[in-house]
C-alpha cells in the first residue's frame, strides 16, 4: 500500500470533550454539538468511483498507522485504479513537512492544535472534519515487571518512563494529564511519535510508556495496559482535510469522505477510536 471554528468555539468544544469519560468513549457514543465535524465539513458532492483514479498521498498521524492502512485497502477496492500511499509520523512533523512543500493530498492530525497550525500556514484547504477521538493509556511490557498500577507510579524513582515530545499530540496530552493530576514525570526519553514510544516498551527498553488506548489495543499481547482515570480528562480529537494544491484533488476529496463516512466509522470504531 504502496476555517477552523472560531477560537471561542474551539475552547467550548474542548471543554465539552474533556467532560466525557473514557467509558463513554469506548462505546463510540461521543457527540459534540457545535464542533466542526463530518456533517459540517464534507464537500457538497463526492466524486464517483469513475472520477477517482491515480495515487492518493495521505499524511497521517502515527497513531493512525494500522487503521488507515486498512482504510487504504478498502478505499482502493471501492475505487479501482487508485493507489493510496501513506506517510505516517508525528502530527507536528507532518505539518512541518507540508509547510516545507512536501506533496500530499490529505492530512489527518491526531489533535486540533496541529491542524490549526496547518490552517494558519495555509497548507490545507477547506474546513477540517473531526473524524475520531482517542484517550491516553499506559503501556507496559508483558508481565508488567515494574509493577505499574497507576499514573503516579510513573514518577517513582527508578521507573523508566517514555513519553512523546511536547510538540507531538500524545506528548501535549501527557503534559495536560501531569498538570491536572499534580504529577511530574521525569521520562528517560521523549519520542517524536507514539509508535516510537510503543517500540521502546515492546523492546523492554522502558518500564512504561504513555501512548493512546488504540495503540495498546492494536499491539495485542505484545504489551500490557494499565488503566488510569486521569486519562478521561484529556481527549484528543482527530481532524482530517485535503491539502492545499493537492496533486490529486478528486482523490483527496473522496478519501476524506471515505474516512468520515460509514465505512471509516466502522473501521475506526473496531480499532478503539471514539466518534467525534
Amino acid at each position: 500500500m504502496t476555517a477552523r471554528p472560531p477560537r471561542s468555539g474551539r475552547r467550548a468544544c474542548r471543554a465539552r470533550v474533556t467532560a466525557v469519560t473514557a467509558a463513554v468513549l469506548a462505546t463510540g457514543a461521543l457527540t459534540l454539538s457545535g464542533c466542526s465535524g463530518p456533517a459540517a465539513s464534507l464537500p457538497s458532492s463526492t466524486p464517483s468511483s469513475a472520477d477517482v483514479t491515480g495515487t492518493v498521498t495521505v499524511f497521517a498521524a502515527a497513531s493512525l498507522t494500522k487503521t488507515f492502512t486498512e482504510l487504504g485497502r478498502r478505499f482502493e477496492a471501492a475505487h479501482p485504479g487508485t493507489t493510496v500511499t501513506f506517510s505516517f509520523a508525528g502530527s507536528s512533523d507532518l505539518v512541518s513537512q507540508l509547510a516545507a512543500g512536501a506533496p500530499a493530498d490529505v492530512f489527518a492530525s491526531a489533535d486540533e492544535a496541529n491542524m490549526a497550525k496547518a490552517v494558519d500556514a495555509q497548507v490545507v484547504s477547506g474546513s477540517p472534519a473531526d473524524f475520531a477521538t482517542n484517550v491516553l493509556a499506559i503501556a507496559v511490557p508483558r508481565g508488567n515487571p515494574a509493577h505499574i498500577t497507576g499514573f503516579a507510579d510513573l514518577a517513582s524513582p527508578g521507573v523508566k518512563t517514555v513519553v512523546c515530545a511536547p510538540q507531538v499530540p500524545c506528548g501535549a496530552a501527557t503534559a495536560r494529564v501531569e498538570a491536572s493530576a499534580g504529577v511530574t514525570l521525569t521520562p528517560v526519553s521523549q519520542e517524536s511519535s507514539v509508535t516510537d514510544v510503543l517500540g521502546k516498551v515492546t523492546s523492554g527498553e522502558a518500564d512504561a510508556g504513555i501512548v493512546y488506548a488504540t495503540d495498546v489495543k492494536g499491539a495485542g499481547s505484545a504489551v500490557g495496559s494499565v488503566p488510569f482515570p486521569e486519562a478521561a480528562k484529556t481527549v484528543n480529537v482527530y481532524p482530517i482535510t485535503a491539502v492545499a494544491h493537492a496533486p490529486n484533488a478528486p482523490g483527496a476529496k473522496a478519501f476524506v469522505a471515505f474516512v468520515t463516512g460509514p465505512e471509516g466509522r466502522r473501521v475506526l470504531s473496531a480499532a478503539g477510536f471514539g466518534a467525534p
